[in-house]
């Protein structure tokens, strides 16, 4: 949900905070008259470095302060002639042999001219992406070096595109590898990354290199087919995904880069069966087909042990927190994290009037820390929780782990019916009783990729949710119908990741829905996820949560046909018999709560306003807290 943003000219992209993902340049090699500048002004804001010749600040004005630039080119480690392009960033001054750790970042938004779109350079140079977290940590004069990779197909690096596959995982091996031997690296390597290339820094662990001592990886991609498909029912970017990095891997780089690194940039237009291929992949919707188990960073995690920093905001809409609870269960090794209520956002970003969107301080100290204690060794100087946690009503908490639960219940929310119909029951039964009807959602359209996501439709119409429960009551068959808890004895944690079971007679989707709602009849949806139907008992694994429901309040689920502009489902019109639905739920009692700093995001009340609607409580059924007690 990050919005574009064009850098107007090279200083101001060096500084943005917030930029779309600045283009970490590699480096070219210097060619004699490559440049369209005169000479003395390509010395003062535009010299190209080499492997054998380095470049400041003073000589090029994208290189950092404190730092060399310096660019080189090595194979990937799967065997094939793909070659991979490094931008690297040296502390300035460093003695001849003298050694530092490295902190790599490894994605597809690294080209020179910008990283999803061109950002308005003059000349060459490295990419800002990271500018925010060079300058937060103050990184070369605290003695590291930082590296930005290209991979396959992107920047200056040949290949083809294989978006989270093998040819990427042999890609972040060779990165790693090549890293850690550099005459001027400690052969100790760090990753660090947001969005796609935290997605990266999780392929990393799972690789299990001896050389990669820690990795930092904010708003990630836990399995990269619950990115494009929810249990087979594609999500909207099914193809603007494709398309985004189609668009990003050909983008034109700069003039004045040199040759080697112009023709690696160019490799699409000799191969253009790169781009069909990369499109291909998207459309295959089978979850257990090899062309997405080969990608399902989540279970391949199992067993891994690289130390682990993450941030995952509970309720964005771009890299959603689906299989989070998995990857970090098979993750056996240091974990460190941040989660809470926001968007696409990372650690240090802060929103137009100041604030951090996350609502925590002291990020690049934080992540400083967790470098400085697993790539150098240093004991920390402040003792960080393990995880610290930000639930649904802004109040900040620390443990030991993610999720702590108290109690695990199995709720039985009994039988229904829906007709799977995209929701046209529901629409035309309020026009018939009178009710205001909603229009017809609409479907987002434009380029998606892992760093911006246009908005879409994320709930059904305000109305719609009261309305459907009023014609359930009525007896009447609609596109969902609801089950009620009764009010909970004492503020209830659900924590985790809700699954529901069900046995469904019919063909179709199935969407299913939790309500947080008030003794006033205002509810806020929290989590939801859909499905294809699936013959005989088949279980749904909703996004991983943390939101707290007040004493007093109800838990609605709704389950019914998919009615949101959240997916490309497409309805059978069918009537759904649902028998023995059920509902897991780890919960745990507020009151436990250790404290801890951090002021509510603001992204929080944003998404309260877009998915607050007025449903009544209807007849209970269940009980959240047998015995009104945890």
């Amino acid at each position: 949900m990050n919005r574009r943003r064009t850098a107007a000219t090279a200083a101001s992209a060096l500084v943005t905070t917030f930029a779309l993902t600045a283009a970490l340049a590699g480096p070219a090699t210097a060619v004699p008259g490559a440049a369209a500048q005169p000479a003395a002004e390509q010395t003062r804001t535009g010299a190209v470095a080499t492997a054998t010749d380095s470049v400041s600040h003073e000589e090029n004005d994208r290189v950092p302060k404190g730092s060399l630039w310096t660019q080189h080119y090595f194979p990937s480690s799967d065997g094939s002639d793909t070659e991979l392009h490094a931008d690297v960033l040296l502390p300035e001054g460093l003695a001849p042999g003298k050694k530092v750790p490295v902190i790599l970042s490894i994605g597809p938004y690294f080209g020179h001219s910008g990283q999803t779109d061109p950002e308005g350079w003059t000349h060459t140079g490295p990419s800002s992406r990271f500018q925010d977290f060079v300058e937060g940590t103050d990184l070369f004069a605290k003695g590291y070096a930082f590296v930005m990779v290209d991979l396959r197909g992107f920047g200056g690096s040949t290949g083809c595109l294989d978006w989270g596959g093998p040819g990427e995982q042999a890609d972040v091996k060779a990165a790693v590898d090549w890293a850690a031997k550099q005459s001027w690296s400690t052969g100790a390597v760090g990753m660090y990354g947001k969005s796609y290339d935290a997605v990266t820094g999780l392929i990393g662990n799972n690789l299990s290199q001896k050389a990669l001592k820690a990795v930092v990886a904010q708003e990630p991609v836990w399995d990269m087919y619950q990115y494009i498909y929810s249990n087979g029912v594609p999500r909207p970017n099914v193809t603007g995904t494709a398309n985004a990095y189609n668009d990003i891997a050909t983008l034109p780089q700069m003039p004045d880069d040199d040759p080697h690194y112009l023709a690696n940039a160019q490799w699409e237009k000799t191969h253009p069966e790169c781009l069909t291929q990369n499109s291909a992949g998207y459309k295959i919707a089978d979850q257990w087909d090899k062309h997405w188990t080969d990608r399902d960073l989540a279970k391949m995690a199992k067993g891994t042990k690289t130390p682990l920093f993450v941030t995952q905001g509970f309720i964005e809409n771009n890299t959603k927190p689906e299989e989070m609870q998995e990857y970090l269960d098979n993750h056996v090794g240091p974990e460190r994290g941040w989660l809470g209520q926001w968007d696409h956002v990372r650690g240090g970003d802060r929103v137009g009037d100041g604030r951090l969107a996350m609502g925590r301080e002291g990020w690049y100290d934080e992540t400083l820390s967790f470098y400085d204690e697993y790539l150098k060794g240093v004991k920390p100087q402040v003792k960080y929780p393990a995880y610290v946690v930000e639930d649904s009503t802004g109040a900040w908490r620390s443990q030991s782990t993610w999720p702590v639960a108290k109690r695990s219940v199995t709720l039985p929310l009994g039988n229904g019916s829906y007709l799977d119909d995209g929701g046209a029951s529901g629409r035309a039964a309020l026009a018939a009783s009178g009710e205001p009807t909603p229009q017809t959602l609409g479907k987002p359209s434009g380029q998606w990729d892992m760093e911006n996501a246009p908005a879409t439709d994320q709930t059904a119409p305000k109305g719609l949710a009261r309305g459907l429960a009023k014609l359930q009551k009525d007896g009447k068959v609609t596109s969902s119908f609801f089950v009620w808890s009764k009010p909970v004895g004492q503020a209830v944690r659900v924590t985790g990741t809700p699954q529901l079971s069900l046995t469904a007679k019919g063909e179709g989707n199935v969407m299913l829905k939790l309500y947080d709602v008030a003794p006033n009849g205002t509810a806020v949806m929290f989590d939801e996820q859909v499905s294809l139907l699936r013959s005989g008992r088949m279980s749904v694994d909703l996004k991983a949560t943390d939101w707290t429901m007040a004493a007093g309040h109800v838990l609605a689920v709704e389950i019914g046909s998919i009615q949101t502009g959240s997916w490309r489902a497409t309805p059978s019109g069918q009537t759904v018999a649902v028998k023995g639905a059920q509902l897991r739920l780890a919960l745990d009692d507020p009151a436990r709560d250790t404290a801890t700093a951090g002021a509510r995001s603001p992204f929080l009340d944003t998404y309260l306003r877009q998915y607050t609607v007025n449903l009544p409580a209807g007849p209970a059924s269940f009980t959240v807290t047998p015995g009104n007690h945890l």
